[in-house]
C-alpha cells in the first residue's frame, strides 16, 4: 500500500508499539511521524516503513501539536470501539 503525507499509521515495533502517528514527511525511504505528545511536529520520529501498520485514513496535517493530539485521540477512540 502506498503511504502518503497526512496518513494515520500505527507503530508495529519499538518502544512506541501500538501507538498512532501521522505521517508528516517521506524522505529517503523513511517516514517522519508525529503524535503531538512524545513526538512534536517540530521534531518528528524517523521510522522505517516496514515497522508501521497503515490505516486507510488520510487527514490534513494540523498546524499545532494540540490539534494533532486531539485528532489522534479521536481516531484512537473510534478504533477501540470497533
Amino acid at each position: 500500500m502506498k503511504i502518503s503525507k497526512g496518513q494515520i499509521v500505527a507503530s508495529k515495533a519499538g518502544h512506541d508499539e501500538n501507538r498512532f502517528f501521522i505521517v508528516t514527511d517521506i524522505s529517503g525511504g523513511c517516514l517522519f511521524l508525529a503524535d503531538g505528545k512524545e513526538r512534536k511536529l517540530s521534531s518528528p520520529k524517523k521510522k522505517n516503513p516496514k515497522h508501521i501498520a497503515v490505516t486507510n485514513t488520510i487527514v490534513e496535517i494540523p498546524a499545532t501539536d494540540k490539534e494533532l493530539r486531539k485528532l489522534i485521540n479521536s481516531f484512537s477512540r473510534l478504533n477501540q470501539e470497533d
